[in-house]
C-alpha cells in the first residue's frame, strides 16, 4: 500500500489498535511487535491492556511503515533513522524556542552562523561576548535590587 493510498487521520484524541491498523495499513500484531522494537512508540494502556494511540503516534507508525516497507530499511536501520528524526525535531524545537526568546528581547542580537559551519550546527557551542555578559550582569543586578527593595 502506498503512502498516498492511506486514509486521512480523523481529528480525534485517541485511536484503538484496530483503527490504527486501518489508518496505517498494518496488522495489529505488527503494531504490538513494533512497540517492542521502537521505544518511541508507547501507546497508553487502559483496562485489560487495551492500547490507545494518539495522533503523533499514528504519524510515527506511518513513518516506521514507510521506512520498513517503502524504503526497505531493516528494523535496526529504521530504528536508527527514526532516532535521528526525533533528535532533529528536538534540536529544531530548541532552535525555534531560542529564536523566540531572542525576538522577545531586542537587546540581545542574534548570532549569525558562518556559512562553513551551517552544515553541522549540533557541534556549535554559544559563547557570548564579554559585552553581552556585562549587560546581562547589569540586568540581573537591577532585578536583584528591585526584589530587595520590594521586601517588607
Amino acid at each position: 500500500m502506498e503512502k498516498s493510498l492511506l486514509p486521512s487521520i480523523p481529528a480525534k484524541r485517541y485511536f484503538t489498535i484496530g483503527e490504527v491498523s486501518d489508518l496505517c495499513g498494518v496488522k495489529p500484531h505488527v503494531l504490538r511487535y513494533w512497540e517492542q522494537e521502537f521505544t518511541q512508540l508507547r501507546p497508553m494502556k487502559r483496562r485489560g491492556n487495551r492500547r490507545y494511540y494518539q495522533h503523533h503516534e499514528v504519524l510515527m507508525i506511518r513513518r516506521i511503515r514507510d521506512l520498513l516497507y517503502d524504503q526497505g530499511f531493516t528494523i535496526s536501520g529504521a530504528r536508527n533513522k527514526l532516532q535521528e528524526f526525533v533528535q532533529g525535531e528536538r534540536d529544531k524545537r530548541r532552535v525555534d524556542e531560542n529564536e523566540l526568546s531572542l525576538d522577545a528581547n531586542p537587546a540581545i542580537e542574534p548570532f549569525e552562523m558562518p556559512a562553513a559551519l551551517e552544515t553541522n550546527k549540533s557541534i556549535l557551542v554559544f559563547q557570548p561576548s564579554h559585552e553581552s555578559v556585562s549587560i546581562l550582569r547589569q540586568e540581573l543586578t537591577q532585578i536583584r535590587d528591585l526584589l530587595f527593595e520590594s521586601r517588607p
